[in-house]
């Protein structure tokens, strides 16, 4: 049923006494299908403001659970909700919220073998992902089903928001950026840092333009991107455009179905190969390096920042960052087992290929990072 109940009327009306929204917009709202993937920072104003607004159906994707360092921005979540799926918690949260909006839970979050079939079960799609993979995922999915994909970013205390409308000769994420960034290039907010209260704005912001696309008010986003300096508290607008050597939406596009092999996943680095190979493996379990520095033929490998060392570190470790390892690379002796670590191993692990082949095949990479460590090995250690 389209029409609004006495009880929707009177929960809306802030939106339906509003200029360009009106009873017709809600009953839009209300009709709309919006799927949300990624409940985490941007993911949880997204949700949370959408549902509020009257959006009659949410779809919310998300394999993750919840883990206390979440909690400084991922407010759709709880304390007590820590180790549950982040599903489960949004969708109790949301439902006492606004007992009117259907929820659909998709448990596995998107994949190749997947995103196809959940998409085209929405009108609008809503890019709250933390990884590059799923994003370009979903970017080439809603382009092939026509869907239109509100995308946000963040990184530290800067945002970027912008509507990608590829089906309708609008440039799409890949006409920015073609492909998926190589490992431990681009660094997430495990690694650098974010802002909470950026994840708000920004997320309002998201929610926003799925709100002036669901009911046509407004200028969208479209062709246009909005980027946020939350230090400088600047705003600036720039125009995007269409690039026709896209390998997506281009003149000749070399990406034409959703293939798994297009999105290769952050920390995978073609993991399977490498971790049966012969002599030392690529990575290598905490506990198995537990055992090894009990022997003292084990040089320990820090490539995180210098602010990240200051917080928590292995005793004994060599401290070289990451952006300083390829000047210095040459001071690591070859005669030790050299463990290389960061925070979780992305960064890492990337180090430790670039090591293997420079010919240090003795590098190999802690699996998990000090984080894993802190995990199965000493608890005690303090956690970011």
């Amino acid at each position: 049923m389209d029409e609004l109940t006495s009880e929707e009327l009177a929960r809306y009306g802030r939106n339906v006494i509003l200029p360009g929204i009106g009873k017709l917009g809600q009953e839009k709202l209300k009709r709309a299908r919006v799927l949300i993937v990624g409940l985490g920072g941007l993911g949880s104003p997204v949700a949370m403001y959408l549902c509020a607004a009257g959006v009659g159906t949410l779809g919310l994707a998300d394999m993750d659970v919840i883990e206390e360092h979440n909690l400084q921005r991922q407010v759709l979540h709880d304390t007590l909700g820590i180790e549950r799926k982040k599903v489960d918690s949004a969708k109790e949260r949301l439902a006492n919220l606004n007992p009117h909006c259907r929820l659909v839970i998709h448990e596995t979050g998107v994949r190749p073998d997947n995103v196809l079939e959940i998409l085209a079960q929405y009108d609008l799609v809503v890019d709250g992902t933390d990884n590059f993979p799923t994003r370009y995922l979903m970017n080439d999915a809603a382009y092939m089903l026509n869907k239109p994909l509100v995308y946000g970013s963040l990184f530290q205390y800067e945002g970027q928001v912008t509507v990608f409308e590829a089906y309708k000769d609008g440039p799409c994420y890949r006409c920015l950026f073609p492909e998926v960034p190589e490992p431990g290039t681009v660094p997430n907010c495990s690694e650098a840092g974010i802002l909470g209260a950026l994840c708000g704005v920004i997320g309002s912001l998201q929610a926003m333009e799925a709100l002036k696309f669901i009911v046509g008010l407004g200028e969208p986003l479209s062709g246009q991107m909005l980027t946020v300096a939350s230090l400088a508290g600047r705003f600036q607008k720039m125009h995007i455009k269409k690039d026709p050597k896209c390998p997506l939406c281009g003149t000749h596009p070399r990406i034409i179905s959703i293939e798994a092999s297009n999105y290769e996943f952050e920390c995978t680095l073609n993991r399977e190969d490498h971790l049966v190979t012969e002599g030392l493996p690529y990575e290598v379990e905490a506990e198995t390096v537990a055992d090894w520095l009990k022997s003292g033929e084990v040089l320990l490998l820090d490539v995180r920042e210098s602010y990240e060392v200051d917080i928590c570190r292995l005793e004994g470790s060599v401290h070289i960052p990451m952006g300083e390892l390829p000047e210095r690379f040459q001071q690591i002796p070859k005669n030790k087992t050299v463990v290389v670590y960061c925070h979780h191993g992305g960064r890492s692990l990337y180090m430790t290929n670039f090591l293997r082949e420079k010919g240090w095949d003795n590098a190999t990479n802690l699996m998990g990072g000090i984080e894993g460590w802190a995990r199965k090995i000493d608890p005690s250690m303090r956690r970011y």
